[in-house]
């Protein structure tokens, strides 16, 4: 895999079977594999209003495998909170880039949150609670 540095958006294909050709996404079974997809998602931070539709396809697919990946590596014991939201994602058929669009952030914060790196802020909160139709405390990890 290239270094960090060597991926920039600018740089990437707007056509889904170039970004295919730069990274084939494929299930993530090891951590390089993991380290992997989540450095090209990386590049996708912070440009969703000029992806191509493509590009915003193949970002939402990696998000979907480094989700998965990380959904059958995370302990049983989640919390509460985390659990009904990964619920009301599944049922709404709605992905970690979904709940990104959903609280208005950048495009890596859905994933981030699903994986316990960041934490439901209370103007998220206010959010889901909003979207689902249930009391924001409810999404307060």
């Amino acid at each position: 895999m290239k270094t960090k540095d060597s991926h920039s958006f600018s740089t990437m294909p707007k056509d889904y079977s170039g970004l295919c050709r730069v990274f084939p996404p494929r299930p993530i079974h090891d951590k390089v594999s993991y380290r992997n997809t989540v450095e090209i998602a990386d590049v996708f931070a912070g440009f969703e209003d000029r992806m191509s539709v493509d590009q915003n396809d193949y970002f939402d697919l990696l998000c979907d495998l480094i989700e998965k990946h990380e959904r059958d590596i995370v302990p049983v014991s989640k919390l509460k909170a985390l659990a009904l939201l990964e619920h009301l994602l599944k049922e709404h058929g709605l992905s970690g880039a979904d709940l990104s669009r959903l609280l208005g952030k950048s495009l890596p914060l859905g994933p981030m949150i699903l994986r316990c790196e960041r934490r439901i802020t209370a103007a998220h909160a206010v959010r889901l609670g909003k979207h689902f139709g249930l009391r924001p405390d409810a999404f307060l990890l």
